[in-house]
């Protein structure tokens, strides 16, 4: 090993105390970079790298398909060893302080086809045991409200005022939103909590309030949900996994296409940010653009 990496891995060890995976990472893109430039013949050793070299290398890796997430993890591991480098005077200037890597697509969030949603539901609905019932609740309540599975996962009775047919839901930062809900929720409830909660609850270690248990009467975890959820979907028969997210996708996409405000979106969603909301005007976007194609004579060639 080259003495300069030698120092690093003692640095990334003793002085950060990274664990051994971390550093091994980190060793493994220096690895790669000076292979690179011995395959390259673009400088002699790592200490004449200049600028030149490091655009040289970023093109490989993008012509190489790297993903945007793992080109920034080599490029932040680069950048740390030559700052290393820089602080013990092995260099004046470290060649990747100034890279800017192209800002990477954001990726169209996944969401459910109506034709999907049915079979899906359908398939829960033939399920009617206890279980069966609190599987078709948590598929009613995830696309009524877009709760995160966090959310479902820790909502309490006291939660919900089923007079004003709305949920208190507790999201990031413990900020607090009113998302209200329809009447096919308004039913499963109804069921769930006069019957199919007390009954599962006889087994339960101790008492809580949430509303979504297991068969133990213990309060459902997110891990559980998306358990749930993945077993319904190989159930009915779709292609791809069942996700929590993906109701939380549909719901606001569903808003949009039947004409709700971005803002109003946000405001469901408990999104901070409005960009964040923005994500779903590209997917709205395409189905618009799809029925454009589908429906207006003149959007394609004769």
């Amino acid at each position: 090993m080259d003495n300069k990496i030698a120092l690093f891995h003692d640095y990334l060890r003793v002085e950060r105390q990274y664990s051994d995976q971390t550093v091994r990472a980190y060793l493994s893109d220096i690895n790669e970079f000076t292979l690179f430039l011995a395959e390259t013949g673009k400088a002699s050793d790592l200490v004449t790298v200049d600028l030149l070299d490091v655009r040289v290398f970023l093109s490989h890796l993008y012509e190489n398909e790297d993903v945007q997430r793992t080109i920034a993890r080599k490029v932040s591991a680069l950048r740390s060893f030559y700052d290393f480098l820089v602080r013990n005077d092995f260099m004046e200037s470290n060649p990747f302080a100034g890279v800017q890597l192209r800002k990477a697509g954001r990726h169209l969030p996944r969401y459910f086809y109506e034709q999907e949603m049915t079979k899906l539901f359908e398939t829960a609905a033939k399920d009617d045991s206890m279980l069966g019932i609190r599987n078709q609740l948590l598929l009613e309540m995830l696309y009524d409200t877009g709760m995160r599975v966090s959310e479902a996962a820790e909502l309490t009775l006291l939660e919900i005022d089923a007079g004003a047919r709305v949920i208190s839901v507790t999201g990031k930062g413990n900020k607090t939103r009113i998302v209200p809900y329809g009447h096919y929720l308004v039913a499963l409830l109804k069921t769930y909590e006069a019957t199919i909660r007390p009954a599962l609850m006889r087994n339960a270690k101790h008492v809580h309030d949430n509303l979504l248990v297991n068969k133990n009467g213990d309060p459902l975890t997110p891990s559980g949900i998306e358990y749930v959820l993945k077993q319904l979907g190989k159930k009915a028969g779709l292609t791809q996994d069942v996700t929590a997210h993906m109701f939380r996708h549909t719901f606001a996409t569903d808003l949009l296409n039947n004409g709700a405000d971005l803002r109003t979106v946000q405001q469901l969603l408990g999104h901070s940010s409005l960009s964040t909301t923005q994500i779903y005007t590209h997917v709205t976007r395409e189905n618009l653009q799809e029925s454009y194609r589908n429906f207006f004579p003149r959007a394609v060639d004769d």
